[in-house]
């Protein structure tokens, strides 16, 4: 290696998060932050994707990397199987982070709050809006189960294709969405040596508090 990880280190000096710029609400300031990451993200980076931490049953946290498909007043909404391991974390405890870094405009939002499912018309208005290919693979796969190889996946795939074949698939049982109702936003803009600027908005109830915290 070229470089030693100690030695890898950017210094932030894009851009900066004053009082004065921030609203009294989060959900403006986190739509405005949304559309500039759409106008400056380039592919592979999808600025709709987020790190989703849960925790099991046994408090023992997990997370993975997954897609923001819906923002309104009440929350931020994602979708997966019920029976997976997300859903079942989330059914034994129905709390949840998100997470997204938007590298170009150096910054970063951290939500925190409790976690509902959608109403079944909400999941199946989008489902409906779904690839063809995404609807069918959301009855064909087990997700998160072990399953013997690839061969397994496709064998189930071409089963659930024939199984609907010219007709609309339903949206499965066992799928559906979330809607992670935020407690607590931050944004975080990175600054230079290291001294970024990071506001918080709890959720309090008179509305919304917001805080600096120190880098």
């Amino acid at each position: 290696m070229s470089h030693t990880l100690a030695d890898m280190r950017r210094d932030y000096t894009r851009d900066g998060l004053v009082e004065t710029d921030a609203p009294d609400e989060p959900m403006a300031l986190f739509g405005r932050w949304f559309e500039q990451a759409i106008a400056v993200e380039q592919p592979p980076v999808e600025p709709n994707a987020m790190t989703l931490a849960t925790v099991d049953g046994r408090g023992r946290p997990h997370c993975r990397v997954l897609l923001l498909k819906g923002i309104d007043e009440r929350g931020f909404t994602f979708f997966t199987n019920y029976e997976s391991a997300k859903g079942e974390q989330l059914e034994a405890c129905p709390f949840a982070a998100m997470t997204f870094f938007w590298p170009a405009l150096e910054r970063q939002v951290r939500i925190e709050g409790s976690v509902e499912r959608l109403s079944d018309s909400e999941s199946d208005a989008y489902y409906r809006v779904r690839p063809m290919g995404s609807r069918l693979g959301a009855w064909a796969s087990p997700q998160s189960r072990v399953i013997a190889d690839r061969a397994e996946l496709e064998r189930r795939l071409s089963e659930i294709e024939q199984r609907f074949a010219g007709s609309d698939p339903s949206r499965p049982p066992h799928w559906g969405g979330y809607r992670l109702v935020p407690e607590a936003i931050e944004f975080w803009q990175g600054r230079s040596s290291r001294l970024h600027d990071r506001l918080v908005y709890r959720c309090a109830e008179d509305g919304w508090r917001r805080d600096r915290l120190a880098p």
